[in-house]
């Protein structure tokens, strides 16, 4: 596993924490105490922001980065039906110990759209 797939996937592990107790290790694994996270939906910045901006996805793909930044695509998953409403890209930023010190997140599918 590559270190770009490696935080990628402790994104994914603290986007679909089952508990609170989970989640807030998980974002404490894969992000800064800072980080930020930007899509046109949500602007938030820390653990606690973080925590408060997350729902269940999936990753689509393998992701691929240079230097310091990854981008990798994700589906929002329901789990009433399995069905995946929205799509986006992000693009992480990591910090020199591997952990993500930004996300800039995009909307590929919307509901609606």
């Amino acid at each position: 596993m590559t270190a770009y797939e490696d935080a990628v996937r402790r994104y994914f592990v603290a986007w679909n924490a089952a508990t609170a107790e989970d989640l807030a290790k998980a974002v404490a694994a894969a992000f800064t105490e800072d980080a930020t996270y930007t899509d046109p939906l949500a602007d938030v910045r820390g653990h606690d922001g973080l925590a408060a901006a997350i729902f269940e996805f999936k990753l689509t793909g393998t992701p691929d980065g240079h230097h310091d930044i990854v981008r990798f695509s994700w589906d929002l998953v329901s789990t009433a039906d399995g069905s995946a409403p929205a799509a986006g890209s992000d693009v992480i930023t990591l910090d020199d110990d591997g952990r993500i010190s930004s996300v800039s997140g995009f909307l590929d599918r919307v509901p609606g759209a």
